[in-house]
């Protein structure tokens, strides 16, 4: 694989990794204080096991990206399949509410809705660059 590709790529999952990681801790163990942060406090649930469940998923999912960059792309692809479709699944979801109307706040939208799409397409150009190399 090219160095510098390789080098990219690995930067993407990285750059996930930790921005998930972060989310991940923020909304397990303080979602009051990022709704709020965003102007959506009155929109919290009454029970905050939800949100913290969401968060740990965030956690989660995070560390499965930064496995991805600490090793071999080829031989991750299908974690990568896996956190693309993650990605999918939530700006997916992002779009479809922000779609209807019911989306609380454009600032949520445009933080983690946009945020996910872009590192989507990263993602699919990984696994697309990924089987058109193979050897």
């Amino acid at each position: 694989m090219n160095p510098g590709r390789k080098k990219y790529y690995k930067g993407v999952f990285f750059t996930t990794g930790v921005y998930d990681i972060v989310l991940g801790i923020i909304f397990t163990f303080f979602y009051k204080q990022a709704f709020g942060w965003i102007g959506i406090a009155d929109r919290l649930p009454n029970y905050g096991a939800y949100l913290s469940l969401i968060g740990a998923f965030l956690f989660v999912i995070g560390v499965a990206y930064f496995l991805i960059y600490l090793g071999d792309l080829r031989r991750n692809l299908d974690l990568i399949i896996i956190g693309a479709l993650y990605k999918l699944a939530y700006s997916g979801v992002a779009l479809y509410y922000f779609i209807v109307g019911e989306y609380p706040h454009i600032i949520f939208l445009a933080l983690f809705g946009v945020i996910d799409i872009i590192f989507l397409f990263m993602m699919l150009e990984c696994i697309i660059f990924l089987h058109r190399t193979r050897t």
